[in-house]
């Protein structure tokens, strides 16, 4: 469905973090080649000479051996990238080639790549079928991909790749009839049933669950599969991707490279491919299943009283997540060195977790001043302008559970309603004399700091707005609509709904904080991303000027991994962006050229980070993984946020 791409000031989606990082070290790689050795691994090649490298840059997965590779349409250009390192094409494409940001519009502009017509990119696969020692190059199964272009994809394939004479495999009734040319053409093609023999079954990913058996009708569009995390889903076509789901079962067979096959994966749950399915188990559609993959076949068959019991419970804690209580009845702004932890009822998490960071009195770490304006005003603006009225017509109306359009319209309707209605002044006049006295008249950001965000279950990141440098009364007032307002942002609603959260509990408080300037800004996640079984490392990424690029992943950040055991810094990447934001005089920020030039992240400010954090994540945050935006105002280190962690 379509949304908005978020404005320069968004908060980041953590979801994107470890796809950043990764994206980052290959930006450092294009604008710095530097010749591999035994040393060194590229993340991409522009040519695979031998098996040595070929080894390198392909994963074997049960008995296919794959990579994949790119080509510019525009420029010819072949990139034969990391498999290990980046799931999807997309992965690739946005986060390196374009530098973009994950959002529905670059998405949809990306998805254009699939049609016949290329507009930039030819996205396809190399597999090696060890069983019966085949190779062959495909491209997505969804791919409308027309003969020239293969034929275009097979001449550059034989220029770069060390295989020659491979066989186009079509993964697609209509890449069956493009086959056809393309073997007019003296291209060798195979097929998945002559690689797979006789078989009618593939196991993607073992593993078992108890769910509702969705069988999806024939022609059904890809805007109209919407599922949730109960539904076992029986699939007859070829989707590009898939919402969580208990257990994919499909009757068209893919490779493990299909992205609903790799989701399918990330999440942990039984997928396989069985020709028979439709005819086995269509009787079953609608019935809770018990659904069973092994790497010799499936089982599918209606669930006891006891599995439909479990089921039921467990349907119940998933989709259910729990916010705070919020005391609605504080009316009293409040200053981080008197805020604590306990204070999330009144003024949310973020302004809470700093306020518990501020209070422990760490003589080590340096947080930004600010207050919290609580829940109370949200409400009370809400109800002024008879605006909560509108949210308890939206909310059940029977629209909202079945009209995904119809939700978007309407909470689009109500932000703008928000934003237009007046905010008290009495109320802005004491905001604003906060802002002038206790924290110097200086620009501030203001920032969401709700109860529905950081929870077990659900970290919320992303989903809510803040305003870097405001300066002004007036602009104040609209930085705290704008806030409220996106308490109602449709991807905040959309996920609220996913788990359970009832939205009537949730509310929007506003955390002001003095803004830094900052020469350089950054995220550290106390953990090692790229290597999950290292307990000592953090990952560290950098820009210089603001954050706001490094947290939206519009840009490739500097990025390290820091051994707190040994002090040591592992260099992914170093920026090269010739430009950084900065505040403007006026208010907002503007871009400049870069003012500094090489390291961001030295081993002293490295480490000087790291012991900052560290001061504050063991006594406060009880050594559990934690992700923290930090600034560098020349050599003094800022902590303007700290979460707790919540990755794979």
């Amino acid at each position: 469905m379509p949304v908005a791409p978020p404005p320069p000031h968004r908060r980041r989606d953590l979801r994107l973090l470890p796809w950043l990082l990764i994206a980052a070290g290959l930006g450092a790689l294009l604008a710095h080649p530097r010749p591999a050795d035994a040393d060194e691994q590229r993340i991409y090649v522009r040519a695979i000479a031998d098996a040595a490298t070929w080894n390198k840059y392909s994963k074997q997965l049960k008995a296919d051996q794959f990579g994949k590779f790119i080509i510019d349409v525009k420029s010819n250009d072949m990139y034969f990238f990391d498999v290990n390192l980046f799931k999807l094409h997309a992965d690739f494409v946005l986060g390196v080639l374009l530098k973009q940001a994950w959002t529905a519009e670059n998405i949809r502009e990306y998805n254009r790549n699939y049609e016949r017509e290329k507009p930039r990119f030819i996205l396809g696969y190399l597999t090696h079928h060890l069983k019966v020692d085949r190779w062959a190059f495909s491209f997505w199964e969804g791919d409308k991909i027309d003969a020239a272009t293969v034929q275009r994809a097979f001449k550059r394939l034989e220029e770069t790749f060390f295989i020659k004479g491979l066989s186009f495999r079509p993964d697609s009734p209509l890449q069956e009839k493009v086959a056809i040319e393309v073997k007019k053409k003296g291209i060798k093609t195979v097929t998945n049933d002559e690689i797979y023999k006789a078989a009618d079954y593939q196991a993607f990913n073992a593993g078992s669950a108890t769910g509702r058996l969705r069988v999806v009708p024939v022609g059904t569009p890809y805007e109209d599969l919407v599922f949730d995390r109960t539904k076992i889903a029986l699939l007859q076509e070829a989707y590009p991707d898939i919402s969580p789901v208990a257990g994919i079962l499909s009757t068209k067979f893919s490779t493990p490279l299909a992205h609903v096959n790799l989701r399918a994966t990330a999440w942990g749950i039984p997928n396989a491919g069985y020709a028979k399915a439709r005819e086995e188990f269509a009787a079953l559609d609608g019935e809770i299943v018990r659904y069973e993959v092994n790497d010799t076949g499936l089982v599918v068959r209606k669930a006891t009283e006891q599995e439909v019991a479990d089921f039921e419970s467990a349907v119940q804690k998933q989709r259910t997540v729990v916010v705070p209580p919020a005391n609605l009845s504080n009316a009293r702004f409040t200053m981080l060195t008197r805020m604590r932890a306990k204070d999330v009822t009144s003024f949310g998490t973020k302004a809470a977790n700093l306020g518990e960071i501020v209070t422990a009195n760490l003589d080590a770490v340096n947080v930004p001043e600010g207050f919290g304006v609580p829940f109370f005003y949200y409400v009370r603006h809400m109800r002024q302008h008879k605006l909560d009225a509108k949210v308890d017509a939206m909310l059940v109306d029977a629209r909202w559970k079945t009209d995904a359009a119809w939700r978007k319209t309407e909470s689009e309707t109500l932000r703008a309603a928000i934003l237009a209605a007046p905010i008290d002044a009495d109320v802005l006049d004491a905001i604003y004399k906060r802002v002038r006295v206790r924290l110097g008249g200086k620009g501030v950001f203001v920032r969401s700091s709700t109860n529905a965000e950081d929870l077990p279950g659900f970290n919320g990141a992303g989903l809510y707005d803040t305003v870097a440098n405001v300066r002004g009364k007036k602009q104040i007032g609209l930085a705290i609509k704008t806030v409220w307002a996106s308490l109602w942002n449709f991807r905040a609603i959309e996920e609220r709904s996913l788990f359970g959260i009832d939205h009537r509990q949730v509310y929007a408080g506003v955390f002001i904080q003095v803004g830094v300037n900052a020469t350089a800004a950054g995220v550290l996640i106390t953990r090692n991303l790229f290597d999950p079984g290292d307990d000592n490392s953090f990952t560290i990424n950098a820009k210089w000027g603001l954050g706001l690029r490094v947290v939206e992943g519009t840009n490739v950040p500097e990025q390290i991994v820091y051994d707190t055991s040994n002090y040591g810094t592992k260099i992914i990447s170093r920026s090269d962006d010739p430009t950084q934001l900065v505040f403007d005089d006026k208010g907002g920020i503007r871009e400049v050229a870069v003012e500094h030039q090489g390291v961001i992240l030295s081993e002293e400010r490295a480490r000087r980070l790291a012991t900052m954090v560290q001061a504050f994540q063991r006594p406060l945050f009880r050594d559990v993984p934690i992700d923290v935006e930090w600034v560098f105002e020349g050599e003094k280190v800022w902590i303007v946020q700290a979460r707790p962690y919540i990755g794979r």
